[in-house]
């Protein structure tokens, strides 16, 4: 039987499709590829959830640096230190442009917010106000006496609560307060403003789950200009809420500059503010509104679920947690709360949460980078217009650069310095493009975990260990939020009794 002629014809059309794609690819000294890449969808149709996950299979097998095609996206997949350090030292500026995505157009206020702007004079300018205006030593130290206030209640709140603790929640009600009150002076949770606060808490948590949301869009255009997927509309609902918001916190700071004691107010949105006054035409109010967004986005759900991750480890290690303990009363004592001056001193307090950030890494993916000019990598020629994927979930866990890499073990972090471990650990990403609260959320979860472990004994709910699946997220979510049993440790009572 003769084989129908538009048969033979597709698969010619396929054989040389191939054969083309490999040779260009061989000549243009690209980095390895997966085999094999289809036409228009490339290798999307290797993408399953858990990305972090999938892709560290995909490099396991096939190296650690490769060559995707994401629809019309280049991609180059980079799971190795060395790879990472040459993207991050050498080529940083080049590495340091965002690729243009549906999120970042209309939540990035079309790619000029923070997290979204490319390399030039905006993202400069924005860069230099996080690090000297907003999160420098400085002013991250006139904040202390909110950090240590909303520490101080937290203890006293589980102090008065008999009722099994959910962790989440305290945590997370914990650090939106103190983010909001360096913020704008506004205390949500146990507060006067409890259906506001409720109200950013949906706002930053619809932020998460869009951000995370798939969009074939953005590698496919032409699926989006036939409006299979209606992301786009719930990006701009979400904006428009977003926009109501936090415009109404710049008009209520606008209107009074001093606190209720008549002090001049000194939070993040009356210093921008200030700045709006001497340059209006730069510093409007959606530069405000986005630039403040971003810094909670990037300072709640981060610290508030690598405590949560912190305090389930030391659950199903309670030698581990007595270790930790043990290393507070002896270096703190008895007679005073831990502070954030003492964490410099608690080298395995920092130990656990390091072992912490690299077995559960807040952003297991990079946010991606996009090169703004050619450039070599690993001795590979990576073309202008690449998207550069950083997997650091898969450095995290190689089985070449950590002994039993899935195994809970803080003493491998003993005598490293801070959180970084050259480019084998990078929870807070590397480079110019690295996150600019790594002073605040170091301070934050250290002294928040050496106050509750100082001061509580905590145990299980049952036998049962904790549950340590991972949730769907940008972030890295459990699965199950954490619910334990605490009482106060019989040696800290005269000082709990102060907070009484």
């Amino acid at each position: 039987m003769e084989i129908p002629y538009l048969y033979v014809s597709l698969l010619l059309f396929l054989a040389s499709y191939l054969f083309t794609s490999h040779l260009r690819r061989r000549i243009s000294n690209l980095p390895p590829t997966v085999f094999p890449s289809l036409p228009l969808i490339g290798h999307l149709y290797l993408l399953k959830p858990p990305l972090y996950r999938t892709l560290a299979k995909i490099s396991a097998k096939y190296g650690p640096i490769l060559h995707l095609h994401f629809g019309f996206r280049r991609v180059i997949l980079v799971s190795s230190p060395s790879a990472v350090e040459e993207c991050f030292t050498k080529n940083d500026i080049i590495f340091a442009n965002r690729p243009r995505m549906l999120f970042g157009k209309i939540i990035g206020q079309n790619y000029t917010s923070f997290s979204s702007s490319s390399y030039g004079d905006n993202w400069r300018n924005l860069r230099r106000i996080a690090s000297i205006e907003i999160l420098s030593i400085h002013r991250l130290n006139e904040f202390h006496d909110i950090r240590v206030e909303e520490g101080r209640l937290l203890i006293r709140k589980l102090l008065s609560d008999s009722s099994p603790v959910n962790v989440k929640l305290v945590f997370y009600e914990l650090t939106l307060n103190v983010m909001m009150r360096m913020v704008s002076g506004k205390r949500y949770f146990g507060g006067d403003n409890l259906e506001e606060g409720k109200e950013l808490r949906e706002i930053l948590n619809d932020t998460f789950m869009l951000a995370s949301a798939s969009n074939v869009g953005d590698y496919l255009p032409i699926l989006s200009c036939l409006g299979v997927n209606r992301l786009e509309k719930k990006l701009i609902a979400l904006q428009e809420r977003r926009d109501v918001f936090f415009q109404g916190l710049i008009e209520q700071l606008r209107k009074g500059s001093r606190d209720h004691e008549g002090n001049k107010r000194k939070t993040m949105i009356d210093l921008l503010l200030s700045l709006q006054e001497s340059d209006p035409e730069y510093y409007t109010d959606a530069m405000i509104r986005n630039f403040v967004l971003v810094l909670l986005a990037g300072g709640t759900d981060t610290s508030s679920g690598t405590m949560e991750w912190t305090m389930s480890l030391l659950l199903n290690h309670p030698q581990v947690l007595q270790k930790a303990q043990n290393e507070i009363d002896r270096n703190v004592g008895k007679d005073r709360f831990v502070d954030e001056s003492d964490i410099p001193n608690l080298p395995y307090l920092r130990c656990i949460i390091n072992e912490t950030l690299r077995l559960y890494p807040a952003g297991p993916m990079l946010i991606p980078h996009e090169s703004s000019e050619d450039c070599v990598v690993a001795g590979y020629n990576i073309p202008r217009g690449t998207m550069l994927l950083v997997n650091l979930w898969a450095i995290h866990h190689d089985p070449e650069l950590w002994t039993e890499p899935e195994r809970f073990n803080p003493e491998r972090f003993e005598g490293v310095e801070g959180t970084r471990d050259g480019f084998k650990l990078m929870p807070f990403g590397s480079g110019r493009r690295s996150c600019p609260g790594e002073g605040l959320a170091v301070r934050m979860v250290g002294v928040t975990l050496g106050s509750i472990i100082q001061c509580f004994s905590w145990e299980r709910m049952s036998e049962a260990m904790v549950d340590m699946s991972e949730g769907p997220g940008l972030n890295l979510p459990k699965a199950e939020p954490l619910v334990v049993k605490c009482k106060p440790r019989l040696e800290m009572q005269n000082l709990l009794s102060q907070l009484l």
